[in-house]
Order: structure tokens, then sequence, then C-alpha cells
């Protein structure tokens, strides 16, 4: 059995992680930790896991949880990660960050728009970043996994092939997405609750969000050269999900079928990618792991419509999570994730 700890156990992601590890027939939780409500159980925080998870709930101590378990997911805010993860650390336990810390490979990057020093720039050439269905060969065998945003997921993802086969041109990439109030989180904030966000529909961080740089990132790596692309995201009177639309010109002489050979060569026997005939929408991922993919060329327009649906709090986080610790752990990576999507109704 793989012992396994989550850091900030009882927020949204780790209580997923949670869900999801506790029914998975290869892992045992040991290790469950939270800022807020040490000591409690955790399923006085969350009372549905009564009799299926009753652990108490320690300190957010990196260096117990490291001790105690052979993979740590880290469900904690920016700039913790990079501030503990030690080499030490590495050579008894497998860490997955759910937070950003490791995902951009230049350390200025990340210092320019989180607007904090990294803690630990040494291991950024250690880390791997954790998109499965892209980097997979560079996950088996690391230690250290940045797990990816979910606004990046979605985006990625959906215009990962164009780029790859240099189908558009990167300079008139743009991305709209719109996201669940869970990507929030679940602190108090007067901008996420239910009288400021219902009957509302809004767009923040524009031109600013921090998941671009990252979006920029592996997008450039697939193409070869620098991509500068607008990313702007919204937030919806709604649980969870993600649903990202994508736009870029095609490339003269592109043809539908040169499209459908990019997303059918991308993508050809990964599980928790769909390339579905009609039009993506939250409600038919929502609970999984599955991301909807759906393309259109515009001939009117010159532009190539992409429309991506993922749960931010599975695909986007926490089930992404365990996929990555079921590669570098030499499990199935569909174990404990094959479910389907829950009831629309």
């Amino acid at each position: 059995m793989i012992k396994a700890a989550i850091l900030g156990a009882t927020g949204y992601a780790g209580c997923e992680l949670v869900r999801l590890l506790i029914s998975h027939k290869d892992v045992e939780l040991v290790y469950l930790a939270s800022h807020s409500y040490e000591g409690r159980k955790f399923s006085e925080v969350y009372p549905m896991y009564q009799g299926h998870c009753d652990l108490t709930l320690m300190s957010d101590d990196l260096a117990a949880a490291s001790d105690a378990a052979d993979v740590v997911f880290m469900a904690l805010p920016a700039g913790i990660a990079s501030a503990s993860v030690t080499e030490d650390m590495l050579k008894k336990t497998c860490i997955i960050d759910l937070g950003a810390d490791f995902r951009l490979h230049d350390a200025g990057v990340y210092e320019k728009w989180y607007r904090m020093e990294h803690g630990n720039k040494e291991l950024l050439k250690k880390a791997a970043y954790g998109l499965p269905e892209i980097h997979r060969d560079s996950i088996r065998g690391k230690r250290l996994i940045a797990n990816p945003g979910c606004y990046t997921t979605a985006s990625i993802l959906a215009l990962y092939p164009l780029v790859r086969h240099h189908l558009v041109d990167t300079s008139t990439i743009i991305i709209d997405a719109a996201s669940g109030t869970s990507g929030a989180g679940r602190g108090n904030k007067t901008s996420s609750l239910f009288c400021e966000v219902n009957e509302s529909f809004k767009a923040y961080g524009v031109s600013t969000h921090r998941h671009t740089p990252e979006i920029e990132q592996e997008l450039s790596i697939a193409a070869g050269s620098d991509i500068v692309l607008q990313f702007t995201p919204h937030l919806v009177p709604m649980n969870r999900g993600i649903l990202a639309t994508c736009y870029a010109k095609y490339v003269k002489g592109v043809s539908d079928e040169d499209i459908k050979a990019a997303y059918d060569e991308c993508y050809a026997g990964e599980y928790f990618i769909r390339l579905v005939s009609s039009m993506p929408e939250t409600r038919n991922v929502r609970g999984s792991n599955f991301a909807d993919i759906w393309y259109r060329r515009d001939e009117r327009t010159g532009n190539i419509i992409v429309l991506s649906a993922i749960d931010n709090l599975m695909k986007g986080a926490a089930g992404q999570a365990v996929q990555n610790m079921n590669i570098i752990t030499g499990l199935d990576e569909k174990c404990a994730l094959e479910h389907l999507p829950s009831c629309t109704m």
C-alpha cells in the first residue's frame, strides 16, 4: 500500500483528494493536515465522510508528513512549497505540489507574476510539469511534481495540437475562460460570497492573471518558439467547472482534415481527453477527470475556435494530482479516476 499525506486537506482541492484516495485500492491515507482545523477530525469538518475518514487533522508540517508518507500532496497557497521542500525530503517521499511554486521554469518569471521570492530555485530543475497527456515520460521517475493550474490545464489541452503542428499564427491566440467559484478556494472572501456572485458574471485579473505565463510557457515549448497570448478569466455563479474558449488565426491552406489529424495524433489513446462532437459543457465533466474538447474552423473570420471543459477541482487539481501519483508509483493511471461525471439532473 502507498501511504499518502495531504497538507491543506480541508480546502476544496484537499477534500477532493481525500474523496479520491479513500477509494483508491492501493493507497492508505496516513496524514491529513489543516492549519484552520488542527486537532479536529476530518469528518467533523466534512460530515459526509463520517465512518470513511475520521483521521485527526495535524499541523501543516511537511517534514512530519514526509516521514510518514510515500507521497505527499501539498494543497497550499503559493510560496509555501518552495520555502519548505528540501532535497532530503525528496529522498524519503514524492511530493506533488498543487500550488504554483514549481510550475514555472524561470524563477524570475515566477517572482514577477507572483510578487514573491522563490524559496528554492535549484529544485526547479528537478520538478516535472504534471500534465500527463503532454509530459508523461518526464513525470515518470520524478520525486517532485508541479501539478498544473486549472485554467492552464483547460487552455493548454485545447491549443496544444494546433501549436505543436504549426496550424495557427501563434501571435493571434486569445483565451477567454470562465470558472466556478470553488476556484477561489474555501477561504472567507467577500468577493466569493453568495450574494456577491449569484446573478452576476464578471471578468477579473485582466492582463495580470498568474496562469498566463504558465500557459505561455507550455505552448511555447510545444511550438518551439516564444508565444505571448491574451488570457482573460471570468467568474461564473456556479460551484465548479471551467470552460475555456480559445481563438487563433489558422495558417493559410489549413483544412478541417489537418486539424482533425492533429488532435487525433496528439490525443490518441488518452482516456481522460474526449474529442466531443457537440460543444462542451461543464456539467458534462462535473466530478470527473475528463477534459472535453471541441473545435471548429471558421472560414468567414479565418479563426479556429476551440472549446475545452474540465472540472477545476478534478482535472484542474485533485484528479490530475492523483493521475500524477499513479504515474510516478507505476500504477494504472486511471486508478480511482475512472468514474463518469456525476448526474446532471
